[in-house]
């Protein structure tokens, strides 16, 4: 996973920069140029622009308090925009250059948060759904204090509930398709967990997804 990640990184890095503006040759612009560029691309919904941008002040005002406002800004309207890898990106390269004690609960609750948002369809990506919860139970154990931990829990709560559904379904998939050994392991997986009690709510699948999610 962790050469996943850097690869990951790196593809974005290489990517953002790619972007940089070609049409014009703009540059040694004050950091308010560029960060005034960046929120209007944003406005205009046009992240790929805002992304440039952002590479240009990186590349010209390293020092610039405004970057570590233009991280934030991006970050957010990635996730608004359901683009999470992205989202991510910017919230590590915030921690990496201006976590402090003060803001980094802000912070990596943001990256859980992304993290989340990032399941909009059950039955999909189990590795993120289980790195998440081993995430969010960090979080919850490293800011027990965090005004953000009543958010980390229910969303705990929420995950945990999406993983016990997800256990469900493979148990169901592994006996239709006579695999009673991996059943059972599934079976005696359910049987241990807290919610076996729990009233859970099948999500709504539409019918077009239902053949396929089963």
């Amino acid at each position: 996973m962790k050469v996943t990640h850097v690869v990951t990184v790196a593809v974005l890095i290489a990517f953002i920069s790619g972007c940089a503006p070609k049409s014009k040759e703009v540059f040694n612009m004050p950091a308010t140029y560029w960060y005034d560029q960046i929120a209007k691309e944003i406005k205009s919904q046009d992240l790929e622009k805002a992304d440039s941008f952002y590479t240009s002040l990186a590349s010209e005002h390293v020092e610039s308090p405004l970057l570590a406002e233009a991280m934030i800004l991006l970050a957010n309207a990635h996730m608004q925009d359901e683009e999470y890898i992205l989202a991510n990106f910017y919230l590590d390269e915030y921690l990496k250059r201006y976590g402090t004690k003060e803001n980094a609960d802000h912070v990596r609750y943001m990256k859980l948060k992304a993290n989340y948002e990032a399941f909009p369809n059950p039955n999909r990506n189990q590795q993120l759904l289980l790195d998440t919860i081993v995430q969010t139970k960090d979080f919850i154990a490293r800011y027990p204090h965090s005004k953000f931990r009543p958010l980390a829990e229910t969303m705990l709560v929420r995950l945990e509930l999406g993983q016990y559904f997800l256990e469900e379904n493979i148990k169901g998939l592994y006996e239709r398709i006579d695999k009673p050994d991996a059943a059972k392991h599934y079976d005696e997986k359910l049987n241990k967990s807290p919610l076996r009690e729990a009233k859970i709510v099948d999500p709504y699948i539409p019918w077009y997804r239902a053949w396929f999610e089963k």
